[in-house]
């Protein structure tokens, strides 16, 4: 369960944040260039989320000097900062985050394993697995009988959103098997030896 005052958007600062310390212009960069902007409402509301993480002592800042004049402030995360966020991505997945969209489940996945481990990524996928096979069936189910009485566009609709689920549960499956083949191919290198 998310704690009183974070946000996605929090959330998805603290692990960005957890992942490499950065500054503010550079974690704008991020959510304006990639698929993470769908996480902040505008790029102005970057720096009020941080300013919030920070007054409740989930990240610190450190102004460091930059390249001819520049000053810049690099965010790290705080140990309590990183314990809200391995509570949030040890949260259950549940079938109401699947009918909410995948948005934020995709945003905790991202997430975990560098904060807890290729074991709980692993385990991630499995139960994500088996909210998609007990969800799955029963909205085919319901496309198969009612999609007729349905307007079309209502139908197709349906259609895109039953065949979007399925090709979830194919890249499920696929990402489950990456990563047991990655974890086999890792047990079998020879461990480095320490120099003495």
């Amino acid at each position: 369960m998310k704690a009183p005052g974070t946000s996605v958007l929090g959330y998805a600062l603290l692990g960005l944040i957890h992942q490499k310390s950065s500054s503010g212009y550079n974690l704008r960069k991020i959510f304006a260039e990639t698929a993470m902007g769908s996480f902040s409402s505008s790029p102005g509301a970057i720096y009020p989320a941080l300013e919030r993480l920070l007054n409740r002592g989930l990240i610190e800042g450190k102004v460091e000097e930059g390249s001819g004049l520049r000053r810049r402030r690099i965010y790290r995360i705080t140990r309590s900062g990183s314990e809200e966020l391995k509570q949030w991505l040890s949260q259950p997945v549940t079938r109401d985050e699947i009918l909410r969209g995948m948005a934020e489940l995709m945003l905790r996945f991202a997430f975990t394993e560098q904060a807890l481990g290729a074991g709980e990524a692993i385990n991630f996928l499995r139960k994500l697995r088996v909210e998609l096979e007990a969800y799955v069936p029963s909205l085919r189910q319901y496309l198969r009988h009612n999609g007729a009485r349905m307007p079309l566009s209502g139908m197709l609709a349906l259609d895109s959103g039953v065949r979007n689920y399925e090709t979830l549960q194919r890249w499920v499956e696929y990402a489950i098997e990456t990563y047991q083949t990655s974890l086999a191919i890792k047990n079998r290198l020879p461990k480095k030896s320490k120099k003495h």
